[in-house]
C-alpha cells in the first residue's frame, strides 16, 4: 500500500437512469489529492459536486472508473472493499456544514466514539481524542456538554472527530457556509494545519467566496467534468 497517495480517481463516471432518460452526473472525472494537501472543489449547483462527494465517500456507487484511497484500490468498475461501512468509518473523515455532534455525549466521547466503534480500547480512544482536542485548542472543553460550546468550538470538535481514526482522506462539505469571514478563515487555517500535521488529504466542497483564495489548487466541476486550476494560495497566518 502506497502511503504517498491520499486519494486518486481516474475516469470516474456516474449515470442515473437508462436509455433516453439517462443523466450523466459525472463524466470521466480525474482528481488527485496528496497527503497533507487541502484542495477546493467548486462549481455551480447541479454541476456534479454532490454526486462526486458521495462517490468519494463510498455513499453511492459510481458507474465506472477507478478510485485509490491511501494507496489501496477501493473501486475499479466495482467496489473492491467488502464492507463499505467499515471503509467510511475507518478510512474517510466527514465534516459537514453543521457539526452534528451527539448531544448526550460530552466532547471527549463525541471524538472518541469512532475509534471505540473501530475496536480500540476506551482508554486509547479517549487519549487520541484528547490529543486532537489539544491540537485544536479545545482541550479545556473536553468534559463539556455539546450544548455548552460556541459554534466555532463545535466545528473544531467536528474536525477532531473527522481525524479520530487517522483517515487518509477527509471530505468537508461546505464547512464554512454559515460563518463570518473571520471564523471561516479560522476553519481553513485549522484544516490546513491538520492536513500538514496528520498528512491527511482534504477536499473542501464550497460555494464560499471568502475561502476560495486560500486554496493552492482547485477543481472546478462543470457539467459533470472537472477542470484543475491553480489557486491563489493566500496565506492564512
Amino acid at each position: 500500500m502506497d502511503k504517498g497517495i491520499g486519494i486518486h480517481i481516474e475516469g470516474l463516471s456516474k449515470r442515473y437512469g437508462a436509455g433516453d432518460t439517462a443523466v450523466d452526473a459525472l463524466k470521466e472525472v480525474n482528481m488527485s489529492v496528496a497527503p497533507g494537501e487541502v484542495v477546493g472543489l467548486i462549481g455551480p449547483s447541479g454541476s456534479g459536486k454532490t454526486t462526486l462527494l458521495k462517490c468519494l465517500g463510498a455513499v453511492i456507487e459510481p458507474t465506472k472508473g477507478r478510485m485509490t484511497l491511501g494507496g489501496e484500490v477501493i473501486y475499479d468498475n466495482a467496489w473492491k472493499i467488502s464492507d463499505l461501512r467499515v471503509l467510511r468509518r475507518d478510512r474517510i473523515g466527514f465534516i459537514f456544514q453543521a457539526p452534528y455532534l451527539i448531544p448526550f455525549l460530552d466532547v471527549t466521547d463525541n471524538v472518541a466514539l469512532l475509534p471505540m466503534l473501530a475496536g480500540r480500547p476506551n482508554g486509547e480512544a479517549r487519549a487520541r481524542a484528547l490529543e486532537l482536542l489539544q491540537a485544536l485548542d479545545v482541550a479545556h472543553r473536553a468534559k463539556a456538554e455539546t450544548s455548552e460550546l460556541s459554534g466555532g468550538e463545535q466545528q473544531r470538535v467536528s474536525i477532531a472527530r473527522a481525524l479520530a481514526n487517522r483517515p487518509p482522506v477527509i471530505l468537508a462539505d461546505e464547512p464554512t457556509a454559515p460563518l463570518d469571514s473571520e471564523r471561516a478563515l479560522a476553519v481553513m487555517r485549522i484544516l490546513n494545519q491538520m492536513a500538514t500535521q496528520y498528512q491527511t488529504a482534504i477536499i473542501v466542497v464550497t460555494h464560499d467566496e471568502k475561502i476560495i483564495p486560500t486554496f493552492r489548487r482547485i477543481y472546478n466541476i462543470r457539467d459533470g467534468r472537472t477542470f484543475e486550476e491553480a489557486g491563489e494560495g493566500r496565506a492564512l497566518e
